[in-house]
């Protein structure tokens, strides 16, 4: 039996089956590719300290083969027709997704199917995997630029998975065994915990009837999420001294959850500070003051809770005076409690005309169809989208200054000849 739960008008359709999948299309007939994705609502913060790494461990492995395929098989099945595969490991979600032409949707299904229910997790391929992540690990490490954010997020959320390394540590790796991996897969891998996005010239009710056929028999809904909302409060300062050429630095503080009301006018305030290059931080770091190559502000948001950061790259002797600014633009906000009206009204026009852009293939509207579907539980129109960004008031913004930046408690991490910096 299935359920179906919302036919939209602008193609998108969903259906829950009776073991909790759900699958989720949208119908875009002018295109001749189609992309199918695989999202699992488990990721880092799942994992206990000792299994820490596991997810992302699995998402390398379900690609080494099945038992009716070996990695190869899967490559080619895949290339030969044009198509390409790939997968992501995140705090919350581990993804799997394939594009090929819409004529092979069939095989792109039977093979996502085997990959997630049925990987053979075989014992030589497992112990040549951990070395792939084990040097995927140290080229993180050899990368301060990447390396500054895990640095970050551990200090924002310590003692909490959310502030852990997705890929774990090289003890962790290195320690695991290919039980606990299969047993980890057998608790999380589960039809209740799972989304399948379709996007492309394809009709709904066959990718309906396609899944269902491969679906697996035993137990459907994933063990309860073990790690809350609970971490300790922020540390204040957390660095790792290298003799690198520049000085990384993430300042930041805690933001709003993934399904907050206010993220809309968070989403303003992060383009208004740092989303581009008329942002104040790029005009006021780079172009005024030629203090650094790269800066820029992001947000992460989590199921109760997030994060909003800025990151610069500078010169080690200046790495004081590119705070000094950066500090200034956050205080600024919170002394003015809002942004121009020209400000406003252009970090709109851009979240709203960079959504457009960016969903202009298959691959794209399946990853915001199946992420918005697992995370959220709907999946708003574009329209509906770019209404909210529209509806974002200075007061709103104002709120969210408020809300975010106004007990001025930060949180800096720092990597490269750093020694001497202190906050």
């Amino acid at each position: 039996m299935t359920v179906p739960m919302v036919d939209d008008a602008h193609g998108i359709r969903r259906t829950q089956l009776d073991s909790g999948l759900r699958i989720v299309t949208e119908f875009l007939p002018g295109l001749r590719s189609v992309a199918v994705g695989y999202w699992v609502g488990t990721g880092s913060r799942d994992e206990t300290d000792e299994l820490a790494g596991s997810s992302h461990f699995l998402e390398h492995l379900l690609f080494k083969g099945t038992e009716r395929r070996h990695a190869a098989d899967i490559a080619e099945a895949v290339e030969s027709v044009g198509g390409d595969m790939n997968a992501f490991t995140g705090q919350e979600v581990t993804a799997f997704y394939m594009r090929m032409p819409d004529r092979h949707l069939a095989t792109a299904l039977d093979i996502m199917s085997d990959i997630v229910w049925s990987p053979a997790l075989r014992g030589d391929e497992v112990d040549s995997e951990r070395q792939v992540i084990l040097e995927e690990i140290r080229m993180r490490d050899d990368a301060p630029d990447d390396l500054v954010h895990e640095v970050f997020a551990g200090a924002l959320f310590p003692g909490h998975p959310l502030g852990r390394e997705v890929a774990g540590s090289e003890e962790t790796v290195g320690a695991v065994t290919r039980d606990q991996i299969a047993e980890y897969h057998a608790s999380h891998y589960r039809p209740g915990n799972v989304v399948v996005a379709v996007a492309g010239n394809v009709e709904h009710d066959d990718v309906v009837a396609q899944v269902q056929a491969t679906l697996p028999s035993g137990a459907r809904d994933r063990p309860a999420r073990q790690h809350g909302a609970d971490a300790a409060a922020p540390e204040r300062f957390a660095s790792v001294d290298r003799p690198h050429e520049q000085a990384h630095v993430v300042l930041g503080m805690r933001g709003l959850r993934r399904d907050d009301p206010d993220r809309y006018a968070l989403a303003v305030l992060d383009q208004v500070l740092g989303g581009g290059m008329s942002s104040r931080l790029f005009q006021e770091v780079r172009e005024k003051r030629g203090l650094a190559y790269s800066v820029y502000s992001y947000r992460a948001a989590f199921q109760e809770t997030g994060a909003l950061a800025v990151y610069a790259g500078t010169a080690p002797e200046r790495v004081e005076e590119t705070l000094e600014i950066v500090n200034a633009e956050l205080d600024r906000l919170v002394a003015d409690g809002g942004v121009t009206e020209k400000e406003l009204n252009g970090a709109k026009g851009h979240l709203t005309g960079s959504l457009a852009l960016s969903l202009e293939s298959s691959s794209s509207r399946m990853h915001r169809i199946g992420r918005s579907e697992l995370t959220m539980g709907e999946i708003p129109s574009l329209d509906d989208v770019v209404a909210a960004v529209e509806e974002v008031t200075p007061g709103d913004v104002a709120r969210v200054i408020d809300r975010v930046l106004g007990s001025g408690e930060r949180t800096l991490a720092a990597v490269g000849p750093v020694a001497s910096l202190s906050f």
